[in-house]
């Protein structure tokens, strides 16, 4: 035992000497700090993983409004914060040389975001992909070897996603508001509903993006913020009276008045709640219930929903694919009428 934790100390050693001569080589002056550096790895000649990370979020920031969303480049911040301190809670250190980068530190982040920040399973997987990402853009770039992921892996727990009933949007148009605001955000609420567009992307909409398509209908031709997907969107009544309601109000060229998101996120909850519908309603689930209560339920098949939703999958869209028990029995319904004479005939026979 004494004789291995002598060779351990005579191999750092060697390390450091080797370290000391290095940084006098290139520098011709030495701190303990520069051989430190040199020794882990992080001298000038090494890549570091949160300089890299860093340099890919001034890069993607860039982008933001034109290629990326600014909910994106939130998320890598986020990333980059929780392995900033992971890092000096973990190895006392400033920052950690990729070229160190093992297996055992993916997991110890895991554990660390899993314990310490008391996150549960999809938001530590949804934490751990962009940091995988930047893991790739090392290994493209040559600054690393070995892929520290390689054995890693963590799946996405199934959510049930929320949305609103058949019932549950009429109630809601049917309410009346004291406050004219929370009638504004019903609409627009309403208007996701019937289009199944995000808050950011119904934001975003102009006259420029309302186009009478080769049917002779009126499309809405937008590209969805989140992942540049085009997507085609053909405007229901509902959606069509909703913009004509509004035809005119908004001052800055918009299609809709659209107020920022936490007036919008914080409205659409007290709105549920004048209404009587007592569930937690959030904007997103306006999506939902297009893809679910709109789409769906009326027997729009998954592929259409797919392109209409602007997923670059039908993955994406299939996790929407529950079957409402209004459509399990208009489905029944129709096959039994179909089975009704075969049955009739069976039923005669035995």
């Amino acid at each position: 035992m004494a004789l291995e934790g002598n060779r351990m100390l005579d191999k750092i050693r060697v390390g450091v000497n080797k370290a000391y001569q290095d940084v006098f080589d290139r520098d011709t002056y030495v701190t303990a700090e520069k051989v430190r550096n040199e020794y882990l790895g992080m001298g000038m000649n090494h890549k570091t993983l949160l300089a890299v990370f860093r340099q890919h979020n001034e890069d993607y920031a860039k982008l933001v409004g034109k290629m990326k969303s600014q909910r994106s480049y939130w998320k890598y911040c986020v990333v980059y914060k929780h392995l900033s301190e992971f890092i000096k809670t973990r190895y006392k250190v400033e920052d950690i040389a990729l070229k160190e980068l093992a297996p055992a530190f993916i997991t110890d982040f895991e554990l660390f975001l899993r314990v310490e920040k008391g996150h549960c399973t999809n938001t530590v997987w949804s934490y751990m992909m962009p940091f995988r990402s930047i893991i790739f853009t090392a290994i493209n770039n040559g600054w690393l070897q070995r892929d520290p992921f390689y054995a890693y892996h963590i799946t996405k727990e199934e959510t049930k996603r929320g949305y609103l009933t058949k019932e549950e949007i009429t109630q809601m148009i049917n309410g009346t508001f004291k406050r004219k605001n929370y009638e504004l955000i019903r609409d627009l609420f309403i208007f996701c509903c019937f289009t199944g567009l995000s808050w950011r992307d119904m934001a975003n909409l102009t006259e420029e993006n309302l186009q009478v398509s080769f049917d002779g209908h009126l499309w809405i031709k937008t590209s969805r913020q989140k992942t540049g997907v085009e997507t085609n969107i053909r405007l229901l009544d509902v959606a069509k009276h909703i913009i004509d309601k509004y035809k005119g109000v908004s001052k800055d060229g918009k299609l809709l008045p659209v107020p920022c998101y936490n007036i919008c996120k914080y409205g659409i909850k007290q709105v549920a709640k004048q209404c009587g519908i007592n569930k937690n309603v959030t904007w997103h689930q306006s999506r939902h219930s297009y893809a679910t209560t709109i789409c769906l339920s009326n027997g729009v098949p998954i592929e259409t929903l797919s392109k209409l939703m602007g997923h670059t999958s039908i993955r994406s869209t299939q996790i929407y694919a529950k079957i409402t028990a209004e459509k399990m029995s208009r489905d029944m319904e129709l096959l039994s009428q179909k089975l009704a004479p075969m049955e009739q005939f069976i039923c005669q026979a035995i």
